[in-house]
């Protein structure tokens, strides 16, 4: 297979699958190396394509249904789960976080987390020697952009936010 037509196989595919599919994953498919993947998803972005790495994969993101919604929290890294978890458990997509960077600016990590166990993976993820959440940069200081099926769960996610001592409001 050249290489275009391999790239144009791992869109297909990213395009249709309803979870994130990791470099690994595509990497084995395609017998060729996850760098290889790696340049190949860097092309497509260059070439237009809307793919987000998140930390389970890459995912071409799709137009979001419900709600779209932002809450501002501070946290120590012990509060990570319950903030999120508190999110999720309400029906809530966590479709990022975002952090202000004193030299960069704005930065934003995809999360798309959906449920408890997406918020388990994330979170064992975090836990890696040498993986630290953005929320690190910033004094436990975050935005979060959440994805609700209405406005009255999103009411939910900010009175738990509220609950736990963790939503910021102004």
């Amino acid at each position: 297979m050249r290489a275009e037509e391999r790239r144009q196989a791992i869109r297909e595919l990213l395009q249709n699958s309803k979870q994130p599919v990791s470099a690994s994953a595509l990497a084995a498919r395609f017998a060729v190396s996850r760098q290889i993947i790696v340049g190949d998803i860097a092309l497509l972005r260059a070439a237009g394509a809307e793919i987000s790495a998140t930390p389970r994969g890459y995912v071409i993101l799709r137009e979001t249904a419900g709600l779209v919604r932002q809450v501002a929290v501070q946290h120590d890294a012990a509060g990570m789960e319950a903030e999120l978890n508190a999110m999720v458990d309400q029906g809530c997509t966590v479709l990022d976080v975002i952090v202000e960077h004193p030299i960069y600016g704005q930065l934003t990590g995809p999360l798309q987390l959906v449920s408890r166990y997406d918020v388990a993976q994330f979170l064992a993820r975090c836990s890696q020697p040498d993986a630290r959440p953005l929320s690190e940069l910033t004094e436990g200081i975050h935005l979060h952009t959440l994805s609700c099926p209405d406005e009255a769960a999103f009411d939910r996610v900010r009175q738990e936010l509220r609950r736990l001592g963790v939503l910021l409001e102004g």
